[in-house]
């Protein structure tokens, strides 16, 4: 059998590099849409209140993930040895998943060691759990852009941050699948409008509740005189 060449960083430790396990399968499913129906007595079918309930938004529920790992031949001792290892560091801790073929987004979930489908006839070890429905952008508005994990595909350059109103300023941001409140922190109080409506910031950090930035563009136009930063990291499925 031979050994994956690529691995997966759960929290500090990366799969191959720290442990020598190359994975052989990754798993991952989509989530499950979270959908809500309302049966009415004496008519046909249902009524769908999904979106209803939600803003206009689908919610889902978490989806899975199973890793599959060949372990080095070793002796029994070992073996034991490196699966507790293992197990001790991130069994049913929740933690950011990097895959090795998608640097440029993360994951997070609990992941623990899956006693059933490990084997140490097969130098296999699997590790199964469940992840929020979102993987999301590496990098937010507010953190340094990383050239090597970028995606030249899908990826999004972002820089939110100190950005100076003098008067106005427009803001478009490029939106992912998941709605999304972001946080401004302004070095002075300022208004911001959005979709048509005007809002007050505050100097300092704030949300404001009625602005969901969604996929596709979202223009924020700022007045007022100072610094604004816009914290927003994208999620997608």
């Amino acid at each position: 059998m031979k050994r994956g060449t690529l691995g997966v960083l759960i929290g500090d430790k990366h799969t191959l590099k720290d442990w020598g396990l190359g994975w052989l399968a990754v798993t991952l499913g989509f989530p499950e849409p979270k959908t809500y129906e309302q049966d009415v007595p004496c008519a046909d079918g249902t009524i769908d209140l999904t979106e209803a309930m939600t803003g206009g938004d689908v919610k889902y529920k978490n989806r899975s993930l199973s890793l599959e790992f060949e372990v080095p031949d070793r002796d029994f001792g070992d073996w034991a040895n490196k699966v507790s290892e293992i197990a001790n560091y991130l069994h049913g801790q929740k933690m950011k998943i990097i895959l090795d073929n998608d640097k440029a987004f993360y994951y997070i979930g609990r992941l623990t060691v899956d006693a059933e489908k490990t084997d140490r006839e097969e130098s296999k070890l699997v590790l199964s759990g469940d992840v929020e429905p979102y993987k999301y952008e590496l990098c937010s508005g507010l953190e340094d852009w990383l050239w090597d994990p970028f995606n030249f595909n899908n990826g999004i350059i972002r820089n939110y941050k100190d950005l100076e109103v003098n008067g106005t300023r427009t803001l478009v941001i490029r939106g992912r699948r998941k709605k999304v409140i972001p946080v401004f922190e302004c070095s002075t109080a300022m208004t911001v409008s959005f979709d048509g409506l005007d809002y007050d910031l505050p100097a300092g950090r704030s949300k404001v509740f009625d602005i969901y930035l969604g996929e596709g563009d979202n223009e924020l136009v700022f007045t007022g005189n100072g610094t604004v930063s816009v914290d927003y990291r994208g999620g997608m499925l």
